[in-house]
């Protein structure tokens, strides 16, 4: 890295309804898996900062959970996360799942959710005076007159600056994106050495890939409140033994995980230890466990443990 004169830095907070794809665009951008994806919505929980390092250029992508109405302290805390990822960043990207939002206006199901879900984060901008570049995610299969007319109805908001029309599962317009936020970076240090991908812990990174294991696996049958913590991490000289608890709200739920001889969480372990394996670099032996604990979504001191602010 040369002097602080010559270097540029981004803070950008990436906001969008649940399962809009942001973390599979921040995934995309920076190269490796930073946050965790699966056909759960609100898979996503708290903010989670990948990094991109180019030549002069370091953009800190803050990828945070979907914006929704919230029920549960746990949804309360999420939502409060989202919105406090634009505090300090020097960009706002909404990423919007195009096909859901153009499909919401005459359906009420998961579709028209996801568009009052997208509509209210417009408002809450709007309220908020914060302008933002707008996103069109998962663009593959809709006709550009339809994207064009799509772009500006949400430009009447008067909240975006710019407008990207990518896919970030295919990578189609993300280079346009990068090349955007690189020279639209503010002149300043950067945040992060230039080797680092992210800033999450091994621990939690640990837990958040069994968790998505869990649900990839189990995502009909299993409900949302569903949560993976590792208890125990110890370098050997076989590798790293890992020890997690996945904890259930429900007696039943435990069944679920467990499986018929215990072959769900078999398959659970062997695929999470697998990438566990891959993403550190030396064999992982990981022993899971599955408890029952009610109500653990409105524990405050479980969701600080999570990285959420406990809101009333």
């Amino acid at each position: 890295m040369t002097e602080n004169s010559e270097t540029q830095c981004a803070v950008i907070a990436v906001i969008g309804a649940p399962n809009a794809g942001k973390s599979t665009l921040v995934n995309a951008l920076v190269g490796a898996k930073i946050s965790i994806v699966t056909q759960k919505v609100q898979t996503t929980r708290a903010r989670v900062r990948g990094i991109i390092t180019e030549d002069q250029s370091q953009l800190v992508f803050i990828d945070t959970p979907g914006i929704f109405a919230p029920r549960r302290r746990l949804d309360r805390a999420m939502v409060a996360a989202a919105w406090d990822g634009l505090s300090g960043s020097d960009q706002t990207l909404l990423v919007i799942d195009a096909p859901m939002y153009l499909s919401g206006e005459a359906e009420r199901g998961q579709a028209g959710k996801s568009r009052a879900d997208t509509d209210r984060i417009i408002e809450g901008l709007v309220k908020a005076d914060r302008k933002a570049v707008l996103v069109l995610n998962k663009i593959d299969d809709i006709a550009r007159p339809k994207l064009l007319a799509l772009a500006q109805e949400l430009n009447e908001a008067g909240v975006f600056t710019d407008v990207f029309m990518i896919s970030a599962k295919n990578g189609d317009g993300l280079n346009d994106l990068k090349s955007f936020l690189i020279k639209s970076a503010p002149n300043g240090p950067w945040l992060y050495p230039e080797d680092q991908l992210s800033d999450i812990s091994d621990r939690l990174m640990a837990a958040e890939v069994t968790r998505e294991k869990v649900f990839l696996r189990l995502h009909q049958e299993l409900p949302y409140d569903t949560t993976v913590e590792t208890e125990s991490w110890k370098e050997t000289k076989n590798g790293i033994r890992i020890d997690q608890t996945i904890y259930v709200a429900r007696d039943s739920q435990k069944g679920i995980v467990l499986g018929k001889n215990g072959q769900t969480l078999k398959v659970i372990g062997q695929a999470a230890r697998e990438e566990l394996t891959e993403q550190l670099g030396v064999p992982v032996h990981l022993f899971l466990h599955v408890k029952v604990r009610e109500g653990w979504s409105e524990e405050a001191a479980r969701l600080r443990q999570m990285g959420l602010d406990v809101v009333e």
